[in-house]
């Protein structure tokens, strides 16, 4: 999708963790921003995506060994804006001419920045040190040890000298912290100062974004058919709706019913296309295919490996009845597409495996129509919120493409399935009692490997346990439990354990991300 008509800002990503973040804290000012892996960028490819600004990531390298990332020389003779985040803040130094030196005492977690230099003066500082230091958050080994010329001390820190530096000249920054995450109180009012002085307008809205998108899928698919593979989740139903808006009757969604979800969804999901939207729907009910083939099955990899293939084979079958589709739409979000397009092959450890029709565009000789690939899950809500999509559905926790399957750890039962969605349906209808659902940023039940002695009435029971989770998060990265009350966890677990044959036992899983994650597996 074309985004010339927006300001636009390059992140140079060196494969930080938190890189994402930075685009986040950008887009929450209405800031279109790209995130470009080093190994990508030219000088040329800087000329083309013409940026009002470039901001460098952080990264895991150390500029003082050989061969680590570096930014395009020509970079910094382009005139550009630029803020450089941790190794960003290095690499500049070291490319400009000053020094930095591994063996220094490194630093992780909260730390203080002292002001040490003229900071009034620079419309970028506005807002920092008006109550004493500033609390930052800093992941650092190496260090800067000598400024390259025409920068100057801003903020010291004991461990960072040069904590923040700057060229006001050339409107270059460096902070050896990072103001992309929450833990810097100030970092976001920091990046917007940066993109304030830039000139940026904060054009980028999700009302513009719904107009532009229609005029650019009509463009894309002109006459011709397109399907769309509807899992029930806010991203497909969105990209859908979208999709419906800009060519009406052209779009066919299949929407394959797994018999992974959660209780009543499906029926919802069928409701919702077929009746409010008048969308041509293919009801694939495909929960008894998916179910044997999952039979016994305990390891999640495999798991998640048959769920993705009998996904592309049952999609292709149904989606070959519709007859004629030269397109295929996804809703690929923009971390999807980050992920893809990785630094040095992959900068981060792969965690698990993603749950996606990626297969299918080359299996079936389709062109791809991706309309949220520029999108964060947020913006996501907002633009099914400009569409007209019900709150209670934009607004639904996230749920993960292989569904249930991966809240069962251990091996796959119907029966067990069966349990897990009342379990389910439970907890949620106490979180919705209690006016909770909206606080918290996902909840769920895994039924877990073991079966435990109970004693209900005067029998003995042998059932499962299971484990409740709601987690608080900004953006799924990293994640804190729910501090539910000791009364609600009391007494959801005797409605679960009244209302749910086969589970004696309830626990509440406390873990936080990391070292977790928000799912079982």
């Amino acid at each position: 999708m074309s985004t010339q008509t927006h300001d636009r800002l390059l992140i140079i990503d060196f494969g930080s963790q938190v890189t994402q973040l930075i685009a986040r804290r950008l887009r929450e000012s209405n800031i279109y921003c790209e995130i470009h892996p080093f190994n990508k960028v030219t000088a040329e490819s800087i000329r083309a995506f013409a940026p009002k600004a470039v901001i460098l990531s952080g990264g895991p390298a150390s500029v003082t060994e050989p061969d680590s990332p570096r930014a395009p020389q020509e970079l910094f003779e382009m005139g550009l804006p630029i803020f450089g985040i941790c190794y960003g803040q290095q690499v500049m130094m070291e490319q400009l001419g000053g020094k930095v030196e591994s063996g220094h005492h490194a630093e992780f977690g909260r730390a203080f920045v002292e002001p040490a230099g003229n900071h009034e003066n620079d419309p970028i500082f506005a807002g920092l040190f008006e109550n004493g230091p500033e609390e930052v958050w800093m992941s650092h080994g190496d260090r800067v040890t000598e400024m390259a010329p025409g920068f100057e001390i801003i903020g010291t820190s004991p461990n960072a000298p040069y904590a923040i530096i700057a060229d006001a000249d050339r409107k270059f920054y460096g902070t050896q912290f990072h103001p992309e995450v929450h833990h810097t109180p100030n970092g976001a009012r920091l990046l917007k100062n940066f993109t304030d002085m830039a000139g940026f307008t904060g054009d980028w809205t999700m009302g513009a974004y719904k107009e532009q998108a229609i005029a650019e899928i009509r463009e894309q698919v002109g006459d011709a058919k397109v399907i769309c593979g509807l899992s029930g989740g806010v991203d497909s139903s969105v990209a859908a709706v979208l999709i419906h808006e800009a060519i009406g009757d052209q779009l066919t969604c299949v929407f394959v019913d797994t018999g992974l979800m959660r209780k009543g969804e499906a029926d919802e999901v069928i409701s919702m296309f077929r009746d409010n939207y008048n969308i041509p729907l293919v009801h694939a009910d495909e929960s008894e295919l998916f179910l044997g083939e999952l039979e016994g099955q305990s390891d999640p990899e495999t798991k998640r490996k048959i769920i993705g293939k009998l996904f592309i084979d049952v999609f292709e079958k149904h989606a070959k009845s519709v007859g004629g589709a030269k397109f295929l739409a996804q809703g690929t979000l923009y971390p999807d597409v980050i992920e893809s397009v990785s630094f040095s092959g992959g900068p981060s450890v792969t965690i698990k495996s993603h749950h996606n029709v990626g297969g299918l565009p080359e299996r079936m000789d389709m062109e791809l129509v991706e309309p949220l690939r520029e999108l964060f899950k947020d913006e996501v809500r907002a633009l099914g919120r400009e569409l007209g999509l019900p709150a209670s559905f934009v607004g639904r926790h996230p749920f993960p493409g292989p569904g249930l399957a991966i809240r069962c750890p251990g091996e796959i039962t119907r029966q067990k399935i069966d349990i897990l969605r009342e379990a389910d349906a439970v907890y949620m209808d106490q979180i919705r009692k209690h006016g909770l659902y909206d606080d918290i940023w996902q909840a769920f039940v895994a039924i877990l490997p073991v079966r435990t002695v109970g004693v209900m009435g005067d029998g003995r029971t042998y059932d499962f346990a299971c484990a409740l989770r709601a987690v608080n998060s900004v953006d799924g990265m990293t994640a804190d439990y729910y501090p539910f009350t000791h009364e609600f966890l009391g007494e959801t677990a005797t409605r679960i354990i009244n209302e749910v044959e086969g589970i004696n036992r309830v626990t509440y899983d406390i873990t936080s991300k990391p070292p977790g994650t928000i799912e079982w597996e």
